[in-house]
Order: C-alpha cells, then sequence, then structure tokens
C-alpha cells in the first residue's frame, strides 16, 4: 500500500483539482489537435475499415495537399494578426490563367506557372499595402480582392472558360514518385519551408512578435508594416501554387475551382491550435488540422453520408476549438 501510495503521490492525480484542470488545459492546448487527429484516424477505421486502404490513403492525401499548401500561407498571415479571404478565389483565377496559357504543352508548364506565381504574389502585395498603409480592415480588404478576383474571372471568361492541361502539371496533380503522390511532396517542401522561416529565421520572430503585440513590436524596432506586408506576399504565393497543384489535380480549367478552401484553411489553422488574433500557431499543428478536416470530408464520402451533414460536422468542430483556444487564451 506505501508503494501505491508513493506512485499516486508522484502523478498528476496529487495536484488539486484546479492545478490538474490547469495541466490538461496546457496539454491540449499544445497537442490536442494531434490527439483529435489519433483519435479520429480510429474512430474512422472502425467505423469503415476501407478508410485503411491504400487507394483511400492516396485520395485522401491528394485532397490534402493543395488545402494544406493553402494553409500553409493563412497561418503565416494569421500568426501576424490577419487574415486572407482571397485565396481561394486567387486559386480559380490561376486555374484559368494555367488553363488559358498553357494549352495542353508540357513546355508552357514553366513560364505560364511562374506567370501564376507572379500574380498570386502581386495579389498578396497588393492586399498587404492598402491593409497596412491605408488602414484598410484585413477582413474587408481581402474580401474585396476575392469578389474584384471573381469578376475579372467571369469577364475574361464570359462564363466560359477554355483550355487543356498538360500532362506535366496532371503529375503533379495526380501522379506519385514510387508510392508518394506528388502533390503531397509539394506540400511537404512547402511545410518544411515554412517551418525553417518561422521557427529559424529574423523574420520568424518579428512575425511571432507583430501578432503577440504589435504595439510592443514597433517599441522594439520592428517594421511591423514591412512584416505583414511580406505575410500577404507569402501567402498571395502559395495559394497560387496551391491553384497550380489543384489545376493538375482537376484536369480542366473550373471559375469556381477552390471553391471554399478560404474558410477550410482558416479552419484548418485554428484546429491546428492558432490564435486568430495572431502569435500563436505551428506549422506542425496546420499540418494536423489539415488532415483533420480532410478526414471528416472523407469519412462522410466512405459513409455514404450528405455533404451537409460533412459541414455541420467541421463547423462544430472549428467552432469547437475556437471555444476552447480563446477560453485557454483569456485564462
Amino acid at each position: 500500500m506505501k508503494a501505491l501510495r508513493k506512485i499516486a503521490e508522484s502523478t498528476i492525480f496529487a495536484y488539486s483539482r484546479s492545478e490538474r484542470k490547469d495541466i490538461f488545459q496546457f496539454v491540449f492546448a499544445r497537442y490536442g489537435s494531434y490527439v483529435v487527429l489519433i483519435l479520429l484516424v480510429i474512430v474512422s477505421g472502425i467505423l469503415q475499415p476501407i478508410f485503411f486502404h491504400p487507394r483511400n490513403i492516396f485520395n485522401l492525401l491528394l485532397r490534402a495537399s493543395p488545402l494544406g499548401i493553402v494553409a500553409v500561407g493563412q497561418l503565416i498571415v494569421v500568426l501576424g494578426g490577419g487574415i486572407d479571404l482571397s485565396v481561394a478565389s486567387l486559386m480559380a483565377t490561376t486555374n484559368i490563367i494555367a488553363a488559358a496559357g498553357m494549352l495542353g504543352r508540357n513546355e508552357l508548364c514553366l513560364p505560364v506557372s511562374l506567370i501564376c506565381l507572379g500574380v498570386g504574389a502581386l495579389v498578396g502585395l497588393t492586399n498587404g499595402v492598402l491593409i497596412t498603409k491605408r488602414g484598410i480592415p484585413p477582413f474587408i480588404m481581402t474580401l474585396g480582392m476575392m469578389i474584384l478576383l471573381q469578376g475579372i474571372r467571369f469577364v475574361w471568361t464570359r462564363g466560359a472558360p477554355r483550355g487543356t492541361i498538360p500532362s506535366l502539371l496532371r503529375f503533379i496533380g495526380t501522379g506519385r514518385i514510387w508510392i508518394i503522390p506528388t502533390a503531397v511532396l509539394v506540400f511537404g517542401l512547402v511545410a518544411g519551408v515554412g517551418a525553417i522561416i518561422l521557427y529559424y529565421t529574423t523574420y520568424g520572430r518579428q512575425l511571432y512578435a507583430t501578432g503577440g503585440n504589435r504595439q510592443a513590436a514597433k517599441l522594439s524596432g520592428i517594421n511591423v508594416d514591412k512584416v505583414i506586408i511580406i505575410s500577404y506576399v507569402i501567402c498571395g504565393f502559395l495559394a497560387a501554387l496551391a491553384g497550380l497543384v489543384l489545376t493538375g489535380y482537376l484536369g480542366l480549367a473550373d471559375n469556381w475551382a477552390g471553391k471554399g478552401y478560404e474558410l477550410e484553411s482558416i479552419a484548418a489553422v485554428v484546429v491546428g491550435g492558432a490564435y486568430l488574433m495572431g502569435g500563436r500557431g505551428t506549422i506542425e499543428g496546420t499540418i494536423a488540422g489539415v488532415l483533420i478536416m480532410s478526414i471528416l470530408v472523407n469519412m462522410v464520402l466512405l459513409l455514404n453520408l450528405d455533404v451537409e451533414l460533412g459541414m455541420i460536422v467541421q463547423g462544430i468542430v472549428l467552432i469547437g476549438a475556437v471555444a476552447f483556444y480563446k477560453v485557454k487564451k483569456l485564462g
């Protein structure tokens, strides 16, 4: 009995109820998205064993990759205290430019892709400059940009986009190298570079400082406007890259390519533990959030449920995550 008592005294049960609550909140705030992801994978496998079939895993990762690329860019903006609602519209614009410019020819894939990435960076630059220099709220600025890009697409295509996707871009969207989908490799490269930028560069530290306390960041000598502008440029660039990957996956021109990715990317970032007011969030947490959102959609399809039910579940998960992290932030 004495041995058992010593063991109990050395465990979490030795703490008071309030102390245990604080410990639980701390652990869940840091590792909650990973716990939810693991539990979701286990439950999905129990409900539908085909979930673990290699073909399903392959398709799941293919769908998650464009969302993951966008989510990394969204995370960088959110860390600075902003938000970008124009990413999905930018993805669709990239799709239209790529289809019309590449004409199904592999030799045009690289130059047109560079143009698309340049357009994405320019859109991000415009967002960042007007937000910082003209004081336009990020929500309003990026919402307006979303509508503007949508209007430009429909005026250009007259509602009927045309073009052919070359096999090289199709390989990036749907192919594989050995057993790994090419799109996943692109996502992994983006996540790796993003982690290096956020964790090991001066810019990353300045971004966290800016989102954590903008006034204190200014007083410490950080060029806050520059940091925020760069975050939007990166987000626009990654949205265009995600648009190219999604175009390769779809294999056709579509004025609504990427529809809903603006909200899904924000949801993935928040579910992954980021704080919408800025200053807190990680690449690995965002990856977990992307997988959680993608698995929820995948299970709706495997269980032959209504798509609307999947939206309800995603909404509940998002609201629950925001509610928990908000309480933790205030507590």
